[in-house]
């Protein structure tokens, strides 16, 4: 009964969380300098064509009629139609018009759905990655603190932190995939191609889990619990992974969901970069041909996306931990 009560208290803030973030996109997308009408009609067309195409696609409406229309379709499931997108997925802007307001213009759900599988095993391969480097280091660092293993862990997790993403990005694409040819690089024609991009993520997300795994532990391995256990005959390693890593696992899996989050709305600047037809390549294509329903709908399933991880983290630390408040 009590899951149940959470559960809807925090969908009910999910579904606030969602319409606020859809408002305040929707809201600045139509008060920042430039006109979506113009990039889709072509920089030659008239005024009269370009006020002509706004009005019927409803642009010339107050903002607050423009909204309810919208989220009237999006409750209903309709996420409206991309401007710029036709369905056979070629993008028209400023060059041939093709009417925004006719069906033969791509329905965003179907963009983002087509998209979103691939940035989610992008996330879920750079947490893996991740994962295979901060556990091992978190571990050791937290057991021997002010030891070498402890400075090592602070060497990686301080090296890491330094590294740009694109400048990575760049230097793995040319050493990796051009001068040795072991990977794929550009693009996406199969799993090979998500393994580069995946490890520039991981080495992003590698400081914060080290940092949170060596930390934890180390005073968990301090707690009277633990000397309890000593005491009690039991061996260091079966402390270790029966009882403390337990324990330091809760703020760990709290900072993979977040993490998670960051990564999936995060990952513009690598998707770019390595051409990877994800849902932060989709964004930039959007913003830079000011694709309104687009971006608004890559907003809105992201902001979901979230609210779904924060509600899972809650859940997995509760059953590690049922001492956890939710």
């Amino acid at each position: 009964m009590f899951l149940v009560e959470y559960l809807l208290k925090r969908l009910a803030q999910g579904v606030v969380i969602v319409f606020l973030t859809s408002l305040i996109i929707f809201t600045l997308l139509r008060v920042v300098p430039g006109d979506p009408v113009r990039l889709i009609v072509g920089g030659m067309a008239s005024e009269t064509i370009v006020n002509e195409v706004a009005e019927k696609m409803g642009l010339r409406d107050p903002i607050i009629v423009q909204y309810g229309r919208y989220i009237a379709g999006v409750v209903q499931g309709d996420f409206g139609q991309s401007y710029v997108r036709p369905r056979n997925g070629m993008v028209v802007a400023g060059g041939e018009y093709i009417d925004p307001t006719k069906s033969n213009m791509a329905p965003v759900i179907d963009l983002v759905v087509e998209r979103l599988p691939l940035t989610l095993m992008l996330a879920g391969m750079s947490l893996v990655f991740a994962l295979l480097v901060s556990v091992p280091l978190g571990i050791f660092g937290g057991l021997y603190p002010n030891r070498w293993p402890s400075s090592l862990a602070l060497v990686v997790q301080s090296v890491f932190v330094s590294i740009p993403n694109f400048w990575l990005s760049i230097v793995l694409i040319l050493f990796l995939s051009v001068k040795l040819g072991w990977m794929p690089a550009l693009g996406y024609q199969g799993f090979a191609y998500v393994l580069l991009p995946a490890i520039v993520l991981a080495v992003e997300v590698c400081p914060f889990l080290i940092r949170t795994l060596t930390v934890s532990l180390g005073e968990i391995m301090q707690a009277p619990f633990i000397d309890e256990a000593r005491v009690r005959g039991l061996s260091r390693w079966r402390i270790v992974f029966s009882h403390a890593l337990r324990n330091a696992a809760v703020p760990l899996v709290n900072l993979l969901g977040m993490q998670l989050s960051v990564l999936i709305g995060g990952v513009l600047v690598v998707e770019y970069i390595f051409d990877y037809p994800g849902l932060g390549h989709l964004t930039v294509l959007s913003v830079v041909s000011r694709d309104f329903p687009l971006i608004q709908g890559i907003a809105i399933l992201t902001s979901a996306v979230f609210v779904f991880i924060n509600i899972l983290v809650d859940l997995i630390t509760y059953a590690i931990d049922p001492r956890v408040e939710l």
